[in-house]
């Protein structure tokens, strides 16, 4: 039997978390928390996690803590093992901090996938849409070109505490030093691009002390938005190039106006909807086989030594692509 969804407050911690929830558990039931509700990133995979829930005939609703912080994620967690749900998703703020809290998840026979961090502690499964050095790769490659192959950068991951944004960025900077030599990383990264504000500073705060920067990578959905509006506060297009994921809708303007030049993403929509899949897949008490199909991503690979699904589905986002990826949702 189906039941309605409902939404609900739930206090937690400094923050409100969000959730739909029911009055009654399906067999198959899943909750995702995600790193920050109300950004357009999650947003849509919150679309994608109640499509799949709906075609699949099973309740899977999203939890959207009010800051990007890892105390928060462990809470809603905790929240989730009480409400006795079969299957908790995660997209870890910081991986190593949810490790207890997934060991009491087993505990309490729960499953636990994680999304965008490959290498975590504690969980059955780990989806992704892409492979780690592809990704970082194609956001350098891009960079390279908007830079001509030399000069200055910098580098933004969401946090310091997100293995998966600083192995894009490992990767990022091994094909930069590989392929690009002429060209500079000025500092250490920035776990700024979870935030907009703090993406703007400190590009505002790079420009100040290295006038002749060239560049901003940024892993993490609101680094290119803050380094792009800097771009044109200062008028600093076809000056400072700045490339790296983010939502369509969010930066249509800034990719048009020059901005932001170009970055890469899969869709958080059809990340949702392979989460709540695979989801339903573990709740049935069944693995995931290397070279299964996925709806709307084709054929996976599947490690089962590092519990890694893994596919290759992204999209560009540039002048040319933009208006159609807006079109969908994104």
């Amino acid at each position: 039997m189906k039941f309605g969804l409902k939404r609900i407050a739930s206090l937690i911690g400094i923050g409100v978390l969000t959730l739909a929830a029911q009055t009654a558990m399906a067999a198959n039931d899943v909750a995702v928390v995600v790193k920050i509700g109300g950004i357009p990133w999650f947003n849509a995979m919150e679309t994608g996690i109640k499509k799949a829930g709906k075609e699949l005939g099973s309740e899977a609703w999203m939890v959207g803590p009010t800051v990007a912080d890892a105390a928060q994620q462990v809470r809603a967690v905790e929240d989730l093992i009480a409400r006795k749900v079969k299957v908790i998703a995660v997209v870890p703020n910081d991986a190593k901090a949810l490790e207890p809290v997934f060991k009491r998840a087993h505990d309490a026979g729960i499953k636990v996938i994680t999304h965008e961090s490959p290498e975590q502690v504690g969980n059955d499964w780990n989806i992704e849409l892409t492979t780690v050095a592809g990704f970082g790769e194609m956001h350098m490659e891009a960079l390279a070109k908007a830079m001509g192959g030399k000069g200055k950068y910098a580098l933004y991951v969401g946090s310091l505490t997100v293995p998966l944004h600083n192995a894009w960025a490992d990767a990022a900077i091994a094909y930069q030093k590989k392929k690009y030599p002429d060209m500079k990383l000025v500092a250490d990264r920035f776990g700024v691009a979870e935030s907009v504000d703090d993406s703007a500073r400190t590009t505002q705060d790079l420009l100040r002390a290295n006038p002749d920067l060239k560049g901003v990578l940024a892993f993490g959905s609101q680094g290119p938005i803050g380094a792009g509006r800097v771009v044109l506060e200062k008028k600093l297009v076809g000056k400072l190039a700045v490339v790296g994921p983010f939502s369509p809708g969010q930066g249509a303007k800034l990719i048009k106006d020059g901005g932001i030049v170009e970055g890469y993403i899969w869709n958080p929509s059809l990340a949702g909807e392979v989460i709540v899949r695979v989801a339903k897949l573990v709740a049935e008490g069944k693995a995931p086989t290397d070279g299964m199909d996925i709806p709307g991503v084709g054929k996976v690979s599947v490690n089962k030594t590092t519990r890694n699904i893994l596919g290759q589905k992204l999209e560009p986002i540039n002048k040319g692509t933009i208006d159609k990826l807006v079109g969908m949702g994104l």
